[in-house]
């Protein structure tokens, strides 16, 4: 059956700066006491540790863009390490002496970084993912759904979930790019959500494992 998305407009910067934007001004709606050190979702982080995560994804992806000649085996060699047993293994950490408003920067810092390097490298590029040697829209396209869904774990852990619902037609163009194989006759957002395992979807049960497809859609990569 044809996909009823298609034509999708590609994924681009802009469409990465505009989630990032998004994620960082929901999470500024939570209350001055929230407790941040809560689980976030249905995750094994807290909150905070979560923002660090995601925002750690979004550097990392924008470094692996980064060399002459991109890896396309392995990632990039930075040291990953975790604070404690258990916590997400990240390159970069925020000083907590920031606080929130610092955090959220960080955040927004590492958006930028992948926005810059999505917009500039050349779109023949290729690097390593462990879900398919990737392009420059593929990268920028992860960053969205690392920034969606993880805004959707830590909105819901500060009890400010039901703030965030993110764009119908950003959620539809990373599930063409990413999830070639997701349902195309059912909302975006809530596909998004049970594509990565989060959410369910009338007659499809919920899925316990789930990946997405880095690989450039027609093309060999």
């Amino acid at each position: 059956m044809p996909d009823p998305r298609e034509p999708v407009t590609p994924v681009t910067p802009a469409d990465l700066t505009h989630a990032v934007r998004l994620a960082a001004a929901t999470l500024r709606q939570a209350p001055p006491d929230a407790d941040w050190s809560v689980k976030a979702g249905g995750i094994d982080w807290d909150c905070w540790e979560t923002v660090e995560h995601l925002a750690d994804d979004l550097f990392a992806y924008a470094a692996q863009l980064g060399p002459e000649h991109p890896p396309r085996t392995t990632e990039v060699p930075f040291l990953w390490y975790r604070r404690r047993d258990g916590g997400p293994a990240n390159v970069t950490f925020a000083d907590r002496a920031a606080g929130v408003a610092g955090l959220l920067q960080v955040l927004e810092a590492c958006g930028a970084l992948l926005t810059g390097m999505a917009a500039t490298t050349a779109p023949t590029v290729r690097a390593h993912h462990v879900w398919g040697v990737s392009d420059p829209e593929g990268f920028a396209a992860m960053g969205i759904v690392e920034t969606l869904v993880h805004t959707y774990d830590i909105a819901g852990g500060l009890g400010i979930g039901d703030t965030w619902n993110p764009p119908a037609d950003l959620c539809s163009r990373v599930l063409h790019r990413l999830f070639p194989d997701a349902p195309t006759g059912t909302a975006p957002w809530p596909t998004l959500l049970w594509a990565t395992g989060r959410g369910d979807l009338p007659g499809r049960p919920r899925l316990t494992t789930w990946r997405w497809h880095g690989e450039p859609r027609g093309a060999a990569g």
